[in-house]
C-alpha cells in the first residue's frame, strides 16, 4: 500500500511570506503548527536538519530543510510507518501554494492503523494547520475546517486512553 496524501492552501502573497511561517515550525512562536488544538510539534533543538522529534506518538527526524522553501521529515515512529512528510512553498499560476505532502508506504499492523486511526485524524491537523498559516497571514478564510463526527470521536477515544484532557 502506497500512500501520497496531500493538504495546500494557495495565496496572493509573496513566497517568503508564506515560506517565513515554515522557519516557525516547532519555536515558541510557531504561526503553522496548530497546537492549541493538537499535540504540539517539538525538537530535541531548533528546526534544522538532524533535529529529532514529532508529535504525540509521531516521531521523525528533519531530513531536510530549506528556510523559506521546504522542510521535510523522515519517520521513525510508530513501528511500520516507512516514509516522508514534507511542508513546502511554491510558486503555481501567480499564486504561492503551501503545501503538506505524506508518502509512505506502511506495513504490517501500520497499514490498518493508518486506515482507521491515523489517517483522519492526520487530515483534520493538516486542515487546521491551513486554517491556521491563513489566519497568520492575515487571509480571512471562508470554511474553517470542521471536525467530522469520526475525528471528534477518536479523539474522546485517545484522550480517555492517554488521560489528557488538554486535546
Amino acid at each position: 500500500m502506497q500512500i501520497r496524501n496531500i493538504h495546500e492552501r494557495e495565496f496572493d502573497l509573496p513566497m517568503a511570506d508564506v515560506g517565513a511561517l515554515i522557519d516557525t515550525l516547532a519555536s515558541k512562536r510557531d504561526r503553522l503548527w496548530p497546537h492549541d488544538k493538537w499535540p504540539p510539534m517539538r525538537f530535541d533543538r531548533a528546526l534544522g536538519v538532524g533535529a529529532l522529534g514529532g508529535h504525540g506518538p509521531i516521531r521523525y527526524t528533519v531530513e531536510e530543510y530549506r528556510p523559506g522553501r521546504f522542510v521535510q521529515f523522515r519517520f521513525l515512529a510508530p513501528r511500520g510507518f516507512k516514509g516522508v512528510h514534507r511542508f513546502e512553498v511554491e510558486k503555481w499560476h501567480g499564486r504561492t501554494v503551501l503545501r503538506h505532502v505524506l508518502e509512505m508506504r506502511p506495513s504490517g499492523l501500520a497499514k490498518l492503523r493508518w486506515l482507521l486511526v491515523i489517517r483522519p485524524l492526520h487530515d483534520a491537523l493538516l486542515e487546521d494547520c491551513m486554517d491556521r498559516a491563513s489566519a497568520a497571514l492575515g487571509v480571512p478564510v471562508e470554511n474553517l475546517a470542521r471536525w467530522s463526527t469520526t475525528v471528534k470521536v477518536l479523539r474522546a477515544i485517545l484522550r480517555a486512553l492517554t488521560g489528557n484532557s488538554a486535546r
